[in-house]
């Protein structure tokens, strides 16, 4: 059996070559399990990490800094945020209209994921039809 993949081929990502990290806001036992799971990082520049926990004294302006942050740092590809959190930041979240990094609205333990208020996938309904999946 022979492959068609070469080794200038393996290794190779979506974004030129350079692997992405994810980033993480959330609560605490959110931001926790991914931690556990491996994505915790610090960045090499600006010695800040990949990850927000969020509880209740924390301020809303530095939930929207650590969000903006992330939107523009080049080594993160994927933005993880609790639902309720993006809730209170929603202008932010729907004002970020570029692919990369991707945004995705999860749930937590005290709050279920609700679709109505995904701004991803309202977008992403709104570029198909019914007629589309027949």
């Amino acid at each position: 059996m022979t492959s068609n993949t070469t080794a200038s081929t393996v290794g190779t990502s979506l974004f030129g070559g350079k692997s992405k990290l994810m980033a993480v806001i959330g609560d605490e036992e959110t931001v926790t399990g991914f931690l556990l799971g491996g994505i915790g990082e610090i960045s090499a520049k600006t010695r800040k990490p990949n990850f927000l926990i969020v509880d209740k004294n924390t301020k809303l302006s530095d939930i929207e800094e650590t969000f903006k942050s992330f939107l523009i740092r080049d080594d993160i590809g994927i933005i993880l945020i609790s639902q309720y959190i993006a809730e209170m930041i929603r202008g932010t979240v729907e004002g970020h209209d570029k692919s990369v990094p991707a945004i995705l609205e999860i749930p937590s333990k005290e709050h279920p994921y609700d679709a109505s208020k995904d701004s991803v996938l309202r977008r992403a309904r709104g570029m198909f039809s019914a007629d589309d999946f027949k």
